[in-house]
C-alpha cells in the first residue's frame, strides 16, 4: 500500500516510524520514480540514543523536525475528525464518500483561515 501512496512528482517524504525499511521494499527499488524520493522516516522512540543532561541531543532535535513537518500535513485530519465529526466511515458509495471528503476538507480549510485571521470577509 505505502508504494500506491506516493506520486511520481514526490522529492521528499516524511513518514512515521510505521514506514521503517520503505526504500528497500521491491515496488520502491525496483520503480526509477521512487528509487530517487528522499525518505525521512522517524525512528522508533526506543532506538533513540541516551545522552547525558549537559550534552545536546540532536538526534532528539531532528526527529522533533521530522514530526513538525508531518504534523502541519495532519492537521486538516485532525480538524475533520474533532471538528466535523469525521470519525466514522458511512459506506454510501465511492462517489458519495469522494463528496463528502472534499466539501469536509474545504469546511476544514475554511475553520483554519477563519481561525487564522479571524473573519471570512476579504480584505
Amino acid at each position: 500500500m505505502a508504494a500506491g501512496l506516493l506520486r511520481e512528482d514526490d522529492e521528499v517524504v516524511y513518514e512515521d516510524s510505521a514506514y521503517l525499511g520503505i526504500e528497500k521494499r521491491d515496488e520502491i527499488r525496483n520503480s526509477p520514480q521512487l528509487s530517487v524520493i528522499a525518505y525521512r522516516i522517524s525512528r522508533r522512540p526506543g532506538r533513540l540514543p541516551k545522552v547525558s543532561d549537559n550534552a545536546i541531543d540532536w538526534e532528539q532535535h531532528i526527529e522533533n523536525q521530522k514530526s513538525s513537518v508531518r504534523s502541519k500535513v495532519e492537521h486538516p485530519y485532525r480538524i475533520m475528525k474533532n471538528i466535523f465529526g469525521f470519525r466514522k466511515i458511512v459506506y454510501r458509495g465511492l462517489r458519495k464518500n469522494l463528496n463528502r471528503l472534499h466539501v469536509l476538507f474545504a469546511s476544514a480549510n475554511l475553520y483554519m483561515l477563519a481561525r487564522a485571521s479571524g473573519s471570512l470577509s476579504p480584505a
